[in-house]
């Protein structure tokens, strides 16, 4: 009951919160709850953060995954991404590929990664303690982010390829970027679950999250699950790349602009949590987006970050994280 309890006062504050970021600063600014209530401009913010919550969930899906089979947080996530980014970029505009292969290329790199960075890092780490772990994965973040400033420099590179908006309803403009990567992100999370759920492997990858000693001696290859499992993982990197490649500049510093978002997202969502996660994304975005439009775009994160702190005070295993 008082678990219970607790759920219903976090839904009841997330609600009012939401609630006063949404209205209150326009009817102290304006001196009229009308006009808040009816802000043409005030909606067609909510719906881009609800938008931009599908990158930041897809952003998290494969870390998510990583940490909830293997137990271990990849901090160099974000830069599996910027590969990424740089592989499409390259491919497209270097080679002169079309778009939805270079696409296809910068998916599967990124899937080689995975593997590679489990098979040659991780896998000799799997029973290690975890600030053995977070310091392996965090030297692969200076690498990754040295090697890339070596081989492509500092600066900023576009893509040069713009979905544009379309009007939803009158004043009302949607990104087809963003709307693309949340349909992604709805579409990934009901495959990832499908897979997890319906299939032999995945429901052998779930099984070894949940106890690995036992599915060894069933028969579970563990270290194939874990090899498997990183792939997907890096895949979904890849996938995340292709949509940020849209909306971003390309440099070796881009991991920062989401990565430790992304981390935050999973913690509070509960890690190794998808759909904890998923909402997690959509918490932040709305924060974001809200603070943003009615102060400045730092505002937005400085709110997300404060929220996320008082969560771990209330809740420290996340929004639908196991207690310990």
């Amino acid at each position: 009951m008082g678990r219970l309890d607790t759920g219903r006062i976090l839904v009841t504050l997330a609600v009012i919160m939401f609630a006063c970021l949404a209205y209150v600063p326009t009817i102290l600014r304006e001196g009229d709850i009308v006009f808040a209530l009816t802000d043409v401009y005030l909606y067609e913010t909510m719906i881009n953060g609800l938008l931009l919550g599908g990158v930041l969930a897809l952003l998290s899906l494969g870390l998510n995954l990583i940490f909830g089979v293997i137990d271990v947080v990849w901090i160099c996530y974000a830069e599996v991404v910027m590969l990424g980014m740089y592989a499409i970029f390259y491919c497209h505009t270097v080679f002169g590929l079309p778009l939805i292969p270079s696409m296809m290329i910068g998916i599967a790199l990124t899937a080689v990664l995975g593997y590679a960075i489990h098979y040659l890092v991780i896998r000799h780490l799997v029973n290690a303690q975890p600030i053995n772990q977070l310091l392996a994965t965090g030297g692969l973040l200076f690498f990754f982010q040295s090697a890339a400033t070596l081989a492509f420099g500092i600066e900023f590179r576009n893509l040069g390829v713009s979905l544009g908006s379309f009007a939803l309803i009158q004043d009302i403009y949607v990104s087809w970027a963003r709307l693309a990567a949340f349909a992604t992100a709805a579409v990934c999370v009901f495959a990832l679950y499908l897979f997890l759920t319906r299939s032999y492997m995945g429901t052998a990858i779930r099984a070894i999250s949940q106890d690995r000693e036992i599915m060894t001696l069933m028969g579970v290859q563990q270290g194939r699950m874990y090899l498997m499992t990183s792939a997907i993982g890096g895949g979904l990197a890849g996938l995340a790349a292709c949509l940020l490649v849209l909306q971003y500049d390309v440099h070796p510093f881009v991991g920062l602009s989401f990565g430790p978002i992304a981390f935050m997202i999973c913690v509070l969502g509960g890690l190794g949590n998808m759909v904890g996660g998923f909402i997690a994304a959509f918490i932040f975005s709305e924060l974001i987006a809200l603070g943003g439009y009615h102060f400045d775009i730092e505002w937005g994160y400085v709110f997300a970050f404060v929220f996320f702190i008082v969560m771990m005070f209330v809740r420290p295993e996340g929004l639908l994280g196991k207690r310990s």
